[in-house]
């Protein structure tokens, strides 16, 4: 039994993972009120009690080229956090998602003496799947969000446990649609999309013109049309709103800060980029299309390594192609337009789909914070 106060490191480097980390912080003090926590931290793992010695956002960068130009940078910092981290002796390290980043850390932090978990595992089952020696290496532990993701690591004999994903225990198995969209002033009976053109200032500057131009055409189809854009905080609300301005400036469109799930719930069908969001649309019942684009010799590199056929969470968990993916120059305003419009209302397609989203929805339920912060404590206490 523990009966001094524990310090947990954690590491985050996305909004995704500041969500993981701020629902295990609470897990743990639930159990342990006098933790403390020290590392890298968004908002929400701020707001639960981590103490951040960096912004988030300087870890958050995705695509190889664009690590490259951060790349001195993101050294300095994990050469700063190793040595924070070894003073700071935590009785855990816990890496949440960001594997080029916190499997290397896990690992100098592994060799000094300090027990390390990492939270998600890499896509190993697409892309580098030699990684998984080095996982091996670098961590006492994975904790895994995937069901099919744990028999890849027991092959391996590297500890693993499928923990589910806690937006699965967040949402509904049946989302009270009519009840947000009076919250959010949208009719019962109106057709209602929704853009998600992604959480990046560098994924806006991408994806905006073609999902403007594709509700644009939609707009003209149903004129009746109610389109919400929920961008993830005011700067990019506001970076959304220039792109607007020149693109489709007499469109009618409503922008909100935050409030994602809210716009997922009360859509008909939504375009939406890749990512965990993907994941948070299925379990909100919304039919989606998406759409993505990345820097040219990005995609290029991605298509040479990468060893699945498709990349967003809803595919990858029915092992096919569930929805409809519009990558690089497929992704064009009206083949995005075409996509939404037969998911809308009723067809047959639309409802094979939410029928699917609600046995997945099923399979990773499994009250993911409470077995997250059981495992964190299990190897504290060996």
């Amino acid at each position: 039994m523990l009966v001094r106060p524990l310090i947990i490191a954690l590491v985050a480097g996305e909004i995704s993972g500041d969500i993981l980390g701020e629902g295990l912080i609470y897990a743990l003090k639930a159990r342990y009120p006098n933790t403390r926590f020290f590392g890298v931290a968004g908002p929400r793992m701020k707001a639960a009690g981590c103490e951040t010695w960096y912004e988030m956002e300087e870890l958050s960068v995705m695509g190889i080229i664009e690590v490259l130009n951060t790349l001195p940078r993101l050294l300095k910092i994990r050469l700063d956090l190793i040595q924070r981290f070894i003073d700071l002796k935590p009785d855990i390290f816990i890496g949440i998602d960001s594997p080029d980043f916190n499997l290397s850390l896990e690992g100098y932090l592994k060799k000094s003496g300090i027990r390390t978990i990492h939270y998600v595992s890499p896509s190993i089952w697409a892309w580098r799947k030699r990684r998984i020696f080095k996982i091996g290496r670098n961590t006492n532990l994975v904790l895994s969000c995937l069901p099919f993701e744990k028999k890849i690591y027991d092959q391996f004999n590297i500890p693993c446990r499928f923990i589910g994903h806690i937006m699965a225990d967040e949402i509904p198995l049946e989302p009270n649609k009519l009840t947000i969209r009076r919250q959010l002033g949208i009719t019962a009976n109106s057709i209602c999309i929704g853009l998600l053109p992604g959480s990046r200032s560098a994924e806006l500057e991408m994806l905006s013109a073609d999902f403007l131009y594709a509700a644009q055409i939609l707009y003209k189809w149903h004129q009746s049309l109610t389109i919400m854009v929920p961008l993830v905080n005011l700067k990019l609300l506001k970076q959304f709103e220039i792109i607007k301005s020149y693109v489709t400036p007499d469109l009618p469109v409503h922008m909100l800060e935050g409030k994602s799930r809210e716009v997922m719930i009360a859509s008909d069908a939504v375009i939406i980029a890749s990512g965990t969001a993907t994941l948070e649309c299925m379990l909100a019942k919304c039919p989606m299309v998406v759409g993505y684009r990345m820097n040219p010799l990005t995609f290029w590199l991605a298509k040479k390594l990468v060893k699945v056929p498709y990349i967003s969470l809803p595919n990858l968990l029915a092992g096919s192609f569930l929805v409809k993916e519009l990558l690089q120059d497929k992704c064009q305003p009206m083949a995005l337009a075409i996509e939404l419009n037969s998911l809308l209302c009723g067809s047959t397609k639309r409802n094979t789909l939410l029928k699917i989203f609600n046995e997945l929805h099923h399979k990773i339920r499994c009250n993911a914070n409470q077995q997250a912060a059981n495992a964190v404590l299990e190897i504290i206490n060996n």
